[in-house]
């Protein structure tokens, strides 16, 4: 049996000037939960604000083309190993960096990177995108 999502699970509004945000879920779009601010009537997804926002590729497969690039050093290699096109994982390279300290913080606490891998990381977006 599902459990039920409690408060602390659902993502903030994303409205900045919501007068009282009070988000509740609002069913699914291909797989992907949907809210509902009733505060200020804003309809979003749980990807709202992040750099997986909009993206149909899984989190979970983004995740091991961006860890392959860091691993490897090589777009390439990337798109070898995980059958993504190189433009695409590059694509997904400027988003993160978009991102750069939610995604530190997250190599940081959830794949327990260390600091030097996780400054390799950002060396070689830097690199990429210059």
């Amino acid at each position: 049996m599902p459990q039920k999502e409690t408060e602390q699970q659902r993502p903030a509004c994303p409205n900045a000037d919501c007068p009282q945000p009070r988000v509740i879920l609002n069913g699914s779009n291909h797989g992907r939960k949907r809210y509902h601010c009733r505060g200020c009537g804003l309809y979003f997804g749980e990807t709202e604000g992040t750099p997986l926002y909009d993206l149909k590729t899984p989190a979970s497969e983004i995740a091991q083309a961006l860890l392959i690039v860091m691993e490897r050093g090589s777009l390439r290699a990337a798109e070898r190993i995980t059958g993504h096109k190189y433009e695409t994982i590059g694509q997904w390279l400027r988003l993160a960096a978009t991102h750069a300290e939610t995604i530190s913080d997250v190599l940081l606490t959830d794949l327990h990177l260390e600091t030097v891998e996780i400054d390799e990381f950002w060396s070689f977006v830097q690199k990429k995108r210059s």
